[in-house]
């Protein structure tokens, strides 16, 4: 398993679970350009692997993230001083932001179930990552922030994207036209989290439960029925069901079927294969 700078994965082999952790908490988990880097070859690295299901994202330290690390990315996007035409300077910033939006792709490409589980602050760029995960749980000491309006800027690696189709387009425009922090209650009641925890260690307790629930279930199942739903997001209900229709055609998997159905019958837990 590579080791990475900015983040940490921990197994459970027995679960078919890996957590990835944000584990810069001394430095409040800020999200530069090695961050990027590592979040998007961690995620390709866990889909990759057979042996795990589900995946949680968590975070150690005061915060879940401060957010973009402003000092390097003054100077990754708006150059270190190299005497460059405006039109250079742009190439730089849309190159650097095209990387970074496909480093949080991952998070929604990757076949496996991401599980966030954030505790007190989330900022900026932090909603970016969890928005393209799959279920948000949250400490009742959670706040979400789309901060960059309050920065000049235009938020620009996912959340305009994504957040409307988790909160509804009213809080979503009321969180990226103030740059308010949304509490964990008003993220409960608007969708963007399903279950808020009292404590940071009941949360990561109870995420790491959620995840190895799921993980139980086929693999073929559960990855496959990311990638319906992922396609359904972005299509009709027509084209949704034509996808499906044709997904369970090719990759249907009978020995899955099966081992439920003897499972139910001895009244056991089915136990499935990992290997796709």
């Amino acid at each position: 398993m590579t080791e990475y700078a900015s983040v940490r994965v921990d197994r459970h082999p027995s679960t078919h679970v890996a957590e990835v952790v944000l584990s810069r908490g001394p430095r409040l988990n800020t999200m530069g350009a090695q961050f990027f880097d590592d979040i998007r070859d961690v995620f390709q690295e866990l889909d990759r692997d057979d042996e795990v299901r589900v995946i949680v994202l968590r975070a150690e330290g005061k915060m879940f993230t401060a957010g973009l690390d402003l000092k390097e990315a003054a100077t990754t996007l708006l150059g270190s001083g190299d005497q460059l035409t405006r039109a250079q300077q742009g190439w730089v910033f849309y190159d650097v932001v095209k990387r970074w939006q496909g480093a949080l792709q991952q998070l929604q490409e990757c076949r496996k179930p991401i599980v966030c589980a954030i505790h007190n602050k989330c900022i900026g760029g932090g909603v970016d990552l969890i928005c393209a995960g799959d279920v948000r749980f949250c400490s009742k000491d959670a706040a979400f922030s789309i901060q960059e309006v309050k920065l000049g800027i235009v938020a620009d690696i996912g959340t305009l994207q994504r957040i409307s189709k988790l909160v509804g387009k009213g809080t979503a425009r009321e969180m990226a036209f103030s740059g308010d922090p949304l509490p964990a209650d008003r993220a409960l009641a608007c969708g963007l989290v399903t279950r808020v925890y009292s404590s940071v260690e009941e949360l990561h307790k109870e995420a790491l439960a959620f995840a190895e629930q799921c993980a139980r279930n086929s693999p073929r199942a559960l990855h496959g029925t990311k990638i319906v739903m992922n396609y359904a997001d972005e299509h009709s209900t027509r084209d949704g069901l034509e996808q499906v229709a044709l997904f369970n055609s090719a990759f249907l998997e009978t020995s899955d079927i099966q081992e439920a159905v003897m499972a139910f019958m001895q009244k056991r837990s089915p136990i499935f294969p990992s290997r796709l």
